[in-house]
């Protein structure tokens, strides 16, 4: 089991999600896989797992057996002989499924390393979609102010024309523009004109028999002027627009920063935004989603497997109030002795054993008497216990408070994405419509201006909804621990 998730976790740093694998170097799927590969707090956690793992085989290991060497100065006479040295060799071995305890607790807090791991891993991809759908964000509003610059342009060139147009009635030109509203309420005459020029330059009077109003010198002065404020309220907005273009595209740059600091690389390396903004296609089902991350969120993981391990250290804490008994053998260098007439060893029944070495089998017992520590040690590991599954539940109940809340903000920001493209047809209808009145003289400039604005303002705001959106659908994504967004 160990072995296969050591097997995932190469897996999910090496590609996730697996159908990016044909992906393109410019595309989400292709800087997920570089945030995986490079990130360093994820390879952090990656190598804290894979240090973990390697418990293991320390907890089911015994202890090192004990080796206790004596040498005499002055070898000690005895029956068999000069005994010069003795040589004891000692291995304990704890009660009877202890160390197997100790092996599944280190297995279970590996696996716990491992949801670590993975958290970090869904914390990353959440930091790259979000960092990734700020930069389509600004992308298109970049877009957007570069096509509002362009709408602004005509307009300056409409503006200028009619300011030269009544500029050339003053002066006596063959034609003179309409006025802004006839006071008949009559449709002015082709091209925007309401009237000719006669040769003395006086203006023809209209077909009703009045007189257009720029055959007033002071009229001609005032439209003359009105003209100029026109020109010039364009130029203002084409000013307030340039400016911010400059400063959406710094703030680009250091978001470039921020994003290729989530892949470590390079701060100067160049993101491949895509010039579409989309809508992620999303399907919420609220008891579905639930279900799944009470399965698979790695915090609720992690503590299911904390859980595992302090059972079974339970289990070992209990076992290490049994006896702990060793095997040994001693073995004791004997050299012969001289025969002496008389004494100890000149006995025939010892003569035969004289010189032999000694071999003598050791058993050995531990007896833990004092049972205090054990019992505090069992009592630790029973409010261990009560404190993880009182964790898990705090855990779990704020996933489903998130949940919830994750669940309005994204049905909020699929309202305001529909809201906002609806305002944002009507508002272009009605800035085509007033530009068309604008042409032919019946509307100012302020007006088609002020919608214009509103259209700008709608674009923005359809953006940032479904930045909101996108990165609400990670946030959910990231909480049942999934990668596979459709972008």
């Amino acid at each position: 089991m160990i072995k296969n998730l050591e097997i995932i976790a190469i897996l999910l740093i090496m590609r996730c999600p697996l159908s990016a694998v044909f992906a393109q170097t410019d595309s989400l799927s292709y800087y997920l896989e570089t945030a995986s590969r490079n990130n360093p707090a994820v390879m952090a956690s990656f190598h804290d797992y894979k240090a973990s793992l390697q418990k293991i085989p320390q907890a089911g290991a015994l202890d090192d057996p004990v080796l206790d060497t004596g040498l005499f100065i002055q070898p000690m006479e005895n029956l068999w002989g000069k005994q010069v040295a003795q040589f004891q060799l000692m291995q304990m071995f704890p009660w009877f499924g202890t160390k197997k305890a100790a092996r599944t607790e280190a297995q279970h807090m590996a696996k716990m390393k491992f949801e670590q791991f993975r958290e970090a891993r869904d914390s990353l991809f959440l930091k790259v979609y979000t960092q990734w759908y700020v930069l389509c964000r600004l992308e298109q509003k970049l877009r957007n102010n570069q096509e509002n610059l362009q709408l602004l342009k005509q307009l300056e060139a409409l503006a200028v024309r009619r300011y030269s147009s009544e500029n050339n009635v003053s002066g006596g030109t063959s034609f003179t523009p309409g006025p802004s509203e006839n006071t008949t309420g009559d449709r002015p005459a082709p091209g925007g004109m309401s009237g000719m020029s006669t040769g003395s330059g006086m203006t023809a009077p209209l077909p009703d028999g009045n007189v257009p109003p720029m055959n007033n010198p002071e009229n001609m002065a005032m439209s003359s002027s009105g003209g100029m404020s026109e020109v010039l309220l364009v130029q203002l907005e084409i000013a307030e627009i340039e400016n911010g273009t400059e400063s959406i595209l710094s703030e680009i740059v250091a978001e470039k920063v921020r994003f290729n600091a989530l892949l470590n690389r390079p701060a100067t390396e160049e993101v491949a935004v895509p010039g579409e903004f989309i809508q992620t296609s999303y399907v919420f089902d609220i008891e579905t989603v639930m279900q799944m991350m009470t399965q698979q969120n790695p915090m609720l993981g992690m503590y299911r497997e904390e859980s595992l391990a302090n059972k079974a250290k339970s289990e070992m804490v209990r076992k290490m109030g049994y006896p702990m008994f060793g095997i040994g053998v001693q073995y004791m260098l004997i050299d012969k002795t001289s025969g002496s007439g008389g004494g100890m060893n000149s006995m025939t029944p010892m003569s035969s054993m004289n010189g032999n070495d000694m071999f003598m089998p050791m058993v050995s017992l531990t007896l833990p008497l004092s049972r205090k520590k054990y019992q505090a040690a069992e009592r630790e590991v029973q409010f261990q216990q009560q404190a993880i599954r009182a964790n898990y539940t705090d855990t779990l109940n704020n996933l489903q408070a998130d949940l919830y809340r994750y669940k309005h903000l994204l049905d909020d920001a699929g309202r305001k994405v529909l809201l906002y493209r609806k305002q944002t047809e009507l508002a272009r209808t009605t800035y085509d419509l007033l530009l068309r009145r604008f042409i032919s003289g019946k509307s100012d400039l302020s007006s088609v201006i002020q919608v214009q604005r509103q259209l700008l303002d709608y674009r923005f705001r359809e953006s940032e909804a479904v930045a909101g959106y996108n990165t609400m659908a990670a946030t959910i994504q990231k909480m049942i621990s999934s990668t596979n967004i459709e972008n």
